[in-house]
């Protein structure tokens, strides 16, 4: 516990030392980039299927706050040739992006440029030690339509299906057609929001910053954990629903559409971290006994 605490006013009093060498580069970033987080702000990411595009930023960047220390400790003093040329594939996606308005551009060339100026003012060394930020901050870009529209649809299905078997077996009046369910009186369309390709890559998302963090020391916990996020993705998924048709069911469809607007996505996080957690818990226990 001490290191961990010691470790924030270390990259503290990190960023401080080479703020006036970085302004410029900051000053620059601001310049490209506040124009399309201010897009996304206002659009993309205040759509319920990419919301956790802001949480991905702030982990992102927390993930590299937390690390700062360690990669100017390992800053090789020299601009590498692959930082000049991911500023130039960066800036040509910017260019595309921005002319084009091409979300998903913009985004990656974010992503690039960020890593191309570490590698230009810190060498490779930060990238090694960044690495994981950078490959957490893709979870942001949106993947092409046709893609999320082929792979949502089993997705939804296998959802529906899941929560009308385990509705039924707990006695509730349901049936499903494809991925309408009736509950009573009422019908509930499960959307892409509720059990989309976007919504299991955000917590996948979840469950692979949640192993950077806690880093064990087992392999086998690491991978074990990392192979049954897919599982708990889709639990997650099909609490959230289940939850969603109950409080429809006793409360009714104003009840339900406030529920899905307000609170579904809470549940969903909740319940993710939750059970990661959960079998975290059971596998750290099931490696002691194995152990012992």
């Amino acid at each position: 516990m001490q290191s961990t605490l010691d470790a924030h006013p270390n990259s503290l009093t990190s960023l401080k030392a080479v703020l006036p060498e970085w302004w410029p580069v900051v000053l620059g970033m601001l310049v490209l980039f506040v124009p399309t987080f201010y897009t996304l702000f206002s659009g993309l990411w205040s759509t319920e299927e990419q919301a956790h595009g802001p949480i991905i930023l702030g982990l992102s960047l927390w993930l590299m706050y937390r690390q700062w220390p360690d990669m100017m400790a390992r800053t090789e003093g020299q601009p590498q040739s692959a930082g000049w040329i991911a500023a130039g594939i960066g800036l040509l996606l910017y260019i595309l992006g921005r002319s084009q308005q091409i979300i998903a551009f913009e985004i990656l060339s974010f992503v690039i440029l960020l890593a191309a100026v570490l590698m230009l003012k810190c060498g490779r060394g930060a990238m090694r030690v960044q690495w994981f930020a950078f490959f957490f901050m893709l979870f942001m870009v949106p993947l092409p339509g046709p893609l999320v529209s082929m792979l949502t649809m089993p997705m939804k299905m296998a959802v529906s299906w899941a929560t009308e078997h385990v509705l039924f077996a707990m006695g509730y009046p349901i049936a499903r057609s494809g991925v309408i369910l009736q509950v009573g009186q009422y019908q509930l369309l499960v959307a892409d929001a509720c059990a989309g390709l976007q919504t299991l890559l955000t917590l996948e998302a979840l469950g692979l910053f949640y192993l950077n963090v806690v880093r064990h020391s087992s392999t086998f916990r690491n991978i074990a954990l990392a192979m049954l996020i897919i599982p708990i993705s889709f639990t997650a998924n099909v609490i959230r629903v289940i939850t969603l048709s109950l409080v429809t069911y006793y409360m009714g469809d104003e009840a339900g559409q406030g529920f899905l607007h307000g609170f579904a996505g809470m549940v969903l996080f909740i319940t993710a971290l939750v059970l990661i957690i959960s079998v975290d818990s059971f596998l750290q226990w099931f490696v002691k006994w194995r152990n012992s």
